[in-house]
């Protein structure tokens, strides 16, 4: 799983497993260790008490949670994204976007897109 971060906005990419893992399993988890054993988790989570994607961070992991009828039906389909705006107090709002990985279009030395999905622009020959 790939996480990017940036301003107010949080942007997760999944893998085929990764998908099938959240859709069969409710949840997919990884993190990132930093010296003197401290570690961020971040974890995409599907649950039937959602209306509305949403972001938590607690004790260094942050936690998106998914409606479970929308991740199925993402999972299930050519749907590449779920996306949602989370409303904080202080009317800040941070942008949500949970991406399925696509292989470059451009081989890349050393990455294995070997479990990425196909490019839809692929078939049309573009490249990067």
């Amino acid at each position: 799983m790939k996480l990017r971060i940036r301003d107010n906005s949080v942007r997760l990419r999944l893998t085929r497993t990764e998908v099938d893992q959240l859709r069969d399993d409710g949840v997919v988890a990884s993190r990132t260790a930093f010296p003197g054993g401290r570690e961020f988790r971040y974890e995409v989570e599907s649950s039937p008490a959602s209306v509305n994607p949403g972001a938590f961070l607690s004790d260094s992991k942050m936690t998106v949670r998914l409606p479970e009828a929308t991740v199925l039906a993402w999972a299930n389909s050519e749907q590449v994204s779920i996306d949602g705006e989370q409303q904080h107090k202080n009317g800040e709002v941070l942008n949500i976007l949970v991406e399925k990985d696509f292989a470059c279009l451009a081989p890349r030395e050393g990455e294995d897109e070997s479990d990425m999905f196909p490019h839809p622009a692929a078939e049309q020959g573009e490249t990067c």
